[in-house]
């Protein structure tokens, strides 16, 4: 299998079916393609019903194309991540990986497009207002968080377009792979890519306290170095903006103290505290008419919630009240978000309680909305009032 033969395969399968988000080549599968979180088959001529582990290990080579780091990665580690380019018609994000001693290869597709605020996808509404505030900040930590493939990049590429629109900074980025790539505007980009420009994120981002930037996007927060030298970037007043794959505010904080020993946990409580200014939080949801919309959770920064980081949670004091009473400094809860969602028609009842954080809370929402719309809020029929023993009340009364 040569490299032409690889490019005719992955442009067969973008061209068989529309708004395609990864490829997925695993053993005895045949090739397929996933579109709007469902796994689609690719048909070729001639057919292929079950990939063998031969075809797929070649598959990877030719990806991998000889490189040597990436080769020691899968070897020693069993996986390695890359990018893919398709001339003039795709890059993709590629994880080569071994499972049950065959090789399996994921291709996430990457958006050329540039989001911005008002159109982050093509199919999504705008961004919540609070992303505006986000590209404003000078200085501190705004964390993005969700689970892989809910948009996290997407949002962040969004922001940064926003800065290199009306910002004249210098902005460093540490990916990988490089995903969006930002033309220079008001802005100077340096986009740089792990295992091509360098070794981890924590190298890149030590190293990148000296190129005199302003912003500093560090693709995810993997480790204690890489978190503590971000802290370490925010006080000495760069932005920096990153990823984590936790479901909330209240995850994200903790995730970041568990990579502490327990005795430095107070201290890295009050570093948190002066420094997080925006956590954000996304999922995926399945909306009407097909596709796909995000649905958030954001919390920024008041005397409240850096008192709740300070201390922790407690009965009375948790990021979700807080973020819940907080609606006037742009703050929202998943739940509020789902009910807005469902109250525009962009989802349907069934998705908005399967989703919701707090299904309670949601369902009082929903209801409330159906009121509003003269819906009834209940599926039981036949309820009335029991006259015999109303009227036996009635007379007990007199």
């Amino acid at each position: 299998m040569r490299r032409q033969e690889i490019d005719y395969i992955l442009n067969r399968m973008l061209d068989t079916f529309k708004d395609v988000s990864d490829l997925n080549i695993t053993v005895g599968k045949p090739f397929q393609v996933e579109v709007f979180g469902l796994l689609r088959e690719v048909p070729l001529v001639p057919p292929i019903k079950e990939l063998t582990p031969f075809q797929t290990e070649i598959f990877a080579l030719n990806l991998i194309n000889q490189d040597r780091r990436l080769t020691k990665d899968l070897v020693e580690k069993g996986s390695c991540d890359l990018s893919y380019e398709l001339s003039g018609k795709a890059r993709f994000r590629v994880s080569v990986f071994s499972q049950m001693g065959n090789i399996s290869i994921v291709l996430r597709r990457l958006e050329t497009r540039i989001p911005t605020l008002i159109k982050p996808m093509s199919d999504s509404p705008k961004l919540p207002d609070a992303f505006r505030q986000i590209a404003k900040e000078k200085n501190g930590i705004v964390l993005v968080t969700g689970a892989t493939g809910s948009g996290k990049t997407t949002s962040l590429a969004a922001v940064l377009n926003e800065i290199n629109e009306n910002q004249s900074l210098h902005i460093i980025t540490l990916e990988d792979p490089v995903e969006y790539r930002h033309p220079h505007k008001k802005g100077t980009f340096n986009q740089r890519e792990m295992g091509t420009d360098f070794l981890s994120f924590s190298h890149g981002l030590r190293a990148a306290l000296r190129q005199a930037p302003k912003v500093i996007l560090v693709g995810e927060m993997r480790d204690r170095e890489t978190v503590e030298i971000a802290l370490r970037a925010a006080e000495t007043g760069h932005l920096v903006l990153s990823t984590l794959h936790t479901v909330d505010a209240g995850q994200t904080v903790n995730r970041i103290l568990g990579m502490f020993n327990i005795e430095e946990e107070n201290q890295i409580r009050i570093r948190l505290a002066d420094l997080i200014r925006w956590v954000v939080s996304q999922r995926l949801l399945p909306r009407v008419g097909g596709g796909r919309v995000a649905a958030f959770e954001i919390m920024g920064t008041n005397l409240r919630i850096k008192d709740v980081i300070r201390q922790g949670e407690s009965e009375d004091k948790t990021f979700h009240n807080i973020i819940d009473q907080g609606k006037a400094f742009g703050m929202i809860t998943f739940d509020a978000f789902i009910v807005d969602l469902f109250e525009k028609g962009i989802i349907t009842e069934e998705t908005a309680r399967a989703y919701a954080t707090r299904k309670g809370v949601t369902g009082r929402g929903i209801d409330m909305v159906k009121s509003r719309r003269g819906e009834a809020t209940t599926d039981i029929k036949g309820l009335e009032v029991d006259k015999e023993y109303n009227e036996g009340i009635e007379s007990d009364l007199l």
